[in-house]
């Protein structure tokens, strides 16, 4: 029988931090998906048709990152720890080289103070293009506290359970486990009617085929953009927020941001209004690493609120 506990270790390329990146990912405290103690990143994900238990320490300062990672769950041999090892590396951006976005912020006296602050931060990904979906559709037009409340309550609805914990660990739920639902079983989560069809709409489009996401890796930012807004109840801010944090596009800024935009003013102490296009343009002295500078932007405001 294989192991059901599997102890490993990973060196990330430096400089990184722990606590921003997972701040990154949970993006407000309530976020019961991706779980932080103040030293443990804790993490129900799929594995196949495994549910397996990922959790995350670091080691060794900023300079000589270390991460001690404990993986648990049933019928885990070598090739769970492999998987375990590509998930978390697309979930904490541990291969995604930002030392020319350090060089540039370094030389630019807007950027160089916040970015020398959060140095170590790691752009983080959502285990699967779906996920980012999901999670773009629940914030629509909402605060971002309300939105993760609505996927914690999918979660804890919808979620595969990882049986081996007494804590609620709990995957995301993929596809399969939305597809065969009632829009009114979201409905009754707190989700409108319109965000309750697009979701299940989407996870049956998933389930037959008609919306390969994966296959979005591969085509231009033009055509992501017209396949995913050609998607009921789907605009720009989720397609470009679905770029950013599903496909890894980092020079990708979602520009319909209002919290985003209000944050840029103020790092530029731009006076006036501020429309989409004018984000796009007091971007171009970032390129291509506006999308890097989107996730500096909401961890300075986590840090105003005492959290990183």
């Amino acid at each position: 029988m294989a192991d059901t506990a599997r102890c490993f270790a990973i060196a990330p390329r430096a400089p990184f931090r722990l606590d921003a990146t997972v701040w990154a990912l949970r993006r407000r405290p309530h976020n019961e998906i991706d779980r932080w103690d103040g030293r443990a990143y804790r993490r129900a994900v799929a594995l196949g048709d495994e549910v397996a238990a990922l959790t995350v320490t670091q080691g060794g300062g900023v300079d000589a990152p270390r991460l001690a990672v404990g993986l648990a769950g049933a019928s885990l041999g070598r090739g769970g720890e492999d998987s375990a090892r590509q998930t978390l590396a697309r979930l904490l951006g541990l291969e995604v080289d930002l030392s020319g976005f350090a060089q540039m912020a370094a030389a630019d006296s807007s950027l160089s103070r916040l970015a020398a602050r959060l140095r170590g931060l790691r752009p983080p990904r959502f285990p699967t293009v779906f996920e980012a979906l999901v999670n773009a559709i629940a914030c629509q037009q909402l605060s971002l506290h309300v939105g993760i409340t609505l996927l914690n309550r999918l979660t804890a609805a919808h979620g595969r359970p990882f049986a081996a914990s007494g804590e609620g660990l709990l995957a995301f739920p993929g596809a399969a486990d939305l597809a065969f639902l009632e829009p009114d079983e979201l409905r009754r989560l707190g989700f409108s009617l319109a965000k309750a069809r697009t979701i299940v709409g989407a996870a049956k489009a998933v389930l037959d085929g008609s919306l390969e996401l994966d296959s979005l890796e591969g085509l231009e930012d033009g055509a992501v953009l017209e396949r995913l807004t050609g998607l009921y109840g789907v605009g720009r801010w989720s397609a470009e927020y679905v770029m950013l944090r599903g496909l890894g596009r980092l020079h990708v800024f979602p520009g319909d941001d209002v919290g985003a935009r209000n944050k840029l003013r103020s790092l530029l102490d731009f006076e006036g209004s501020l429309d989409y296009e004018g984000v796009g343009r007091l971007l171009a002295r970032w390129r291509p690493y506006a999308g890097v500078v989107y996730f500096h932007l909401l961890l300075d405001s986590l840090a105003e609120a005492g959290l990183v």
